[in-house]
């Protein structure tokens, strides 16, 4: 049973999953980021909707970046303090890899996008499958981007950097689906997928992938 946290955009996002199968969850994405005032409490109410107390949980896991320096901070500063207190392992999960799980167009390649600053995203590529097969990276948009991509078959960019680079692209392959937020109730496939694989972090050491110097997100 793993308790999944995602907070690396304005959605403050809770899921809990027994092998893989979601039994509650909660968010809530406004504009601005109110994770301080809610994070705590949606994982009391997701727990409490599925009649489950902590003490049963297996593991932690929790979206580890790129996206908002004081979103991942919060997420990550709760995913740790309850593996601390419970004594269960910590998971991270790459939040565009939730991203790009989002997707439900059938496109050979889905390039997962969350906006960063002016004219620049962060993101990733996944295949049909939505298997990560290239890391996330920060790209700042301009006509020729992913065009290596576009050029071997049909992509879907998903996620909230895609207003600015469909204004952009009129590439005949590019599907867009606009303003989707990372959900964790997109992270249990995942998440159960390194729990059995016992890909675990150290809890003390750990720190979120913020890929860039923080500059805050606009």
């Amino acid at each position: 049973m793993i308790l999944c946290l995602e907070t690396a955009t304005t959605n403050c996002s809770v899921a809990l999953f027994d092998q893989g199968q979601c039994l509650s969850y909660k968010e809530n994405a406004t504009e601005g980021y109110s994770h301080n005032e809610q994070l705590h409490e949606f994982i009391e109410e997701v727990m409490a909707m599925a009649g489950v107390e902590l003490q049963t949980l297996d593991a932690i896991a929790v979206s580890k970046g790129p996206g908002s320096y004081t979103g991942l901070r919060i997420g990550v500063s709760a995913a740790k303090g309850l593996c601390y207190a419970l004594s269960i392992p910590l998971i991270a999960i790459e939040t565009l890899s939730i991203l790009g799980q989002m997707s439900v167009n059938k496109t050979p390649f889905v390039i997962p996008m969350i906006d960063a600053r002016r004219m620049e995203v962060y993101a990733a590529v996944l295949n049909q499958g939505r298997a990560l097969i290239q890391p996330a990276f920060a790209e700042i948009l301009n006509e020729e981007s992913f065009s290596v991509w576009l050029k071997k078959g049909a992509v879907t960019f998903i996620g909230n950097g895609v207003d600015k680079w469909r204004a952009q692209c009129e590439h005949k392959n590019a599907n867009f689906s606009p303003g989707v937020l990372p959900s964790a109730r997109f992270m249990g496939e995942l998440a159960h997928s390194a729990f059995v694989a016992k890909n675990f972090e150290d809890v003390a050491y750990f720190e979120p992938y913020y890929l860039k110097d923080f500059h805050g997100l606009k």
